[in-house]
């Protein structure tokens, strides 16, 4: 088994050392030892750095994300939390689609004016459907 020091680390997996650093910090990665100085990493590491990465990218905390792999360093992902975030991705990507094809249409459409277009319109009453801000809670006694 090769170790691979932080640089190493840093320059394959394209994360630089302060990140590294803070991953370790926090608890995400653990360095098996140092030579001199410079921390020393298992090549599994660049596994758990991807899988981070891909938490991240789909939107869990760097804490949410610390909890799956648990005190011995094992991933154990909750399905249910993925599905959660399955279902929240699903409706970013209908609010993107109904602006996207209402800025495609605002830039392509040939009328006058886009209030006087009904195309316009019912893209706009359907991107105020699904951009809607959640409602608050109501204060009692305010």
């Amino acid at each position: 088994m090769k170790l691979m020091d932080i640089g190493e680390v840093a320059e394959r997996s394209g994360i630089p050392p302060s990140t590294l650093r803070y991953y370790e910090e926090i608890g995400l990665i653990r360095p098996i030892g140092r030579r001199g100085l410079r921390r020393q990493f298992d090549p599994d590491v660049l596994l758990k750095l991807s899988l981070i990465s891909l938490g991240r990218a789909a939107g869990f905390s760097l804490l949410e994300i610390a909890a799956m792999f648990g005190q011995d360093g094992q991933l154990d992902v909750p399905r249910d939390e993925l599905h959660a975030k399955a279902d929240d991705l699903q409706r970013q990507i209908a609010k993107l689609r109904v602006l996207r094809d209402m800025l495609r249409h605002v830039a392509d459409c040939k009328a006058p004016s886009h209030l006087e277009c009904p195309t316009f319109r019912k893209l706009m009453k359907t991107a105020s459907r699904t951009t809607r801000p959640k409602k608050l809670p109501s204060r009692a006694g305010a």
